[in-house]
C-alpha cells in the first residue's frame, strides 16, 4: 500500500532535459529539434521523450540529421498543425536512462544545487547552471550575488565532492 503522505515529487523520477522542439519541418508532422546532447544525434537514442511543460510522453518514430541540426517525426504527429502545437516543448527523459558516468566524470546537471566554496572556506553560493563558451565552460554560482566562474579543472575548480555536496574553487570572492 502506498504512503498517502508521499508527494508526486518523491515518487516521480528525476527528469533531465535533452533539448527542445524548435520548429516545424514540412507538412507531414516533422519537427526541427534543438539537441543539448553531444553529439547532437545522441538525443535520438532515448525513448520515450517527455515533453513539457505538462509531461506529455511521446514515442520517437524516426529522426535524422538535417543540415546542422536534426529533424524528427513523433508517433501520432502526422500533420503540420499537430507539429506546430509542440513547438517550444522541452524534451526530457528520466535520469536513470542515461549511462552512468565514469568515476572521473559527471553530468553538468548533477552539479546543479551543490554548494560552492573557496579553498579558504568562504561560501559563494550554489551552482545554478553551467554553459559552454568558445574558450571554456562556465559555472553560474548564485549566492548573495551571481558569479560566473570558468570551469577550468585544476586552476579554478579544485574538487567536486558529491558526498559533501560541494564544489571547491580557487576564486577571489571579490570577483
Amino acid at each position: 500500500m502506498s504512503d498517502p503522505t508521499q508527494t508526486q515529487s518523491q515518487t516521480r523520477p528525476r527528469m533531465v532535459g535533452l533539448g527542445r522542439i524548435a520548429g516545424v519541418y514540412g507538412v507531414r508532422g516533422w519537427l526541427h529539434v534543438h539537441s543539448d546532447t553531444d553529439p547532437i544525434e545522441n538525443i535520438l537514442r532515448y525513448r520515450p521523450w517527455h515533453l513539457g511543460p505538462g509531461d506529455k510522453v511521446v514515442d520517437l518514430a524516426e529522426g535524422k540529421r538535417h543540415g546542422k541540426g536534426l529533424v524528427v517525426r513523433l508517433a501520432g504527429c502526422d500533420d503540420r498543425d499537430q507539429a506546430a502545437a509542440l513547438v517550444g516543448a522541452e524534451i526530457s527523459i528520466p535520469r536513470d536512462q542515461l549511462p552512468p558516468p565514469r568515476p572521473d566524470e559527471f553530468y553538468w546537471f548533477d552539479l546543479e544545487g551543490l554548494a560552492v566554496e573557496t579553498v579558504a572556506g568562504l561560501p559563494l553560493g550554489r551552482v545554478d547552471h553551467l554553459f559552454a563558451t568558445g574558450a571554456n565552460d562556465v559555472i553560474c554560482v548564485r549566492g548573495e550575488r551571481e558569479r560566473l566562474l570558468p570551469f577550468v579543472w585544476g586552476d579554478v575548480i579544485k574538487d567536486v565532492d558529491f558526498a559533501q555536496g560541494r564544489v571547491l574553487v580557487d576564486w577571489d570572492p571579490e570577483f
